[in-house]
């Protein structure tokens, strides 16, 4: 079975985003890619989470071909865009998230209101338009509207964030569900205020190093 240990990573953060309330049901789906072998593997189209096992993980090649495991996400494309075209990534998580996905239902990006943002390597999360699930289209509107940045909601539809590592692209994805939930609360209680974007670029800059001491 090759790509087990990639399997078996996708089964760990599958879980753990259903039990952190970042996907629903069979929605969402994460990939992992291989540089190495130049192989990715993806969570299967249709199955529970807590019913997946290493062999029902996806392993495609970046064309698209089925090589070992069950179909592939529907979204595989949105997946595959990201190999493809920059070569910093190996992960990518596309979640139906709560609150995420309500700011993405009304066509805007997510504001900066807290420094945390940084982590996406934007001063916002953008939102890219509307388009059909599955479709190349969506892919597309995705990988160019998030650009260089590491997420991007997808018009009502979710999210989709990338990283260096599966660690990496999950945290991210819950740092902006976090920040998605605060801008809700403090909007029913007034405007939030709005971070300075050279203050998060300099919070960008900053975390390129954070740890790293």
């Amino acid at each position: 079975m090759i790509l087990e240990k990639e399997r078996k990573q996708i089964i760990t953060f599958s879980l753990k985003m259903l039990n952190d309330n970042l996907t629903n049901g069979t929605a969402g789906n994460i990939s992992i890619f291989n540089k190495e072998k130049q192989l990715v593997a993806i969570s299967p189209t249709g199955i529970p989470y807590d019913l997946l096992t290493p062999q029902d993980i996806s392993i495609v090649d970046l064309n698209g071909n089925l090589i070992e495991g069950k179909a592939p996400s529907s979204e595989l494309e949105m997946h595959l865009i990201f190999y493809r075209n920059r070569k910093e990534i190996n992960s990518v998580i596309h979640g139906h998230t709560k609150y995420s996905t309500a700011i993405a239902c009304l066509q805007k990006p997510l504001p900066a209101i807290d420094y945390m943002i940084a982590l996406t390597g934007n001063f916002e999360v953008p939102c890219a338009p509307y388009a059909s699930y599955g479709t190349k289209e969506l892919g597309d509107n995705c990988f160019k509207t998030m650009g260089d940045g590491k997420a991007c909601l997808l018009a009502n539809h979710g999210i989709t964030t990338v990283g260096e590592n599966i660690e990496s692209a999950y945290n991210i994805l819950s740092q902006v569900e976090y920040i998605a939930n605060l801008y809700i609360l403090s909007k029913s209680i007034g405007e939030p205020i709005i971070l300075d974007k050279y203050e998060i670029f300099n919070m960008i800059e900053r975390f390129k190093n954070y740890g790293n001491k």
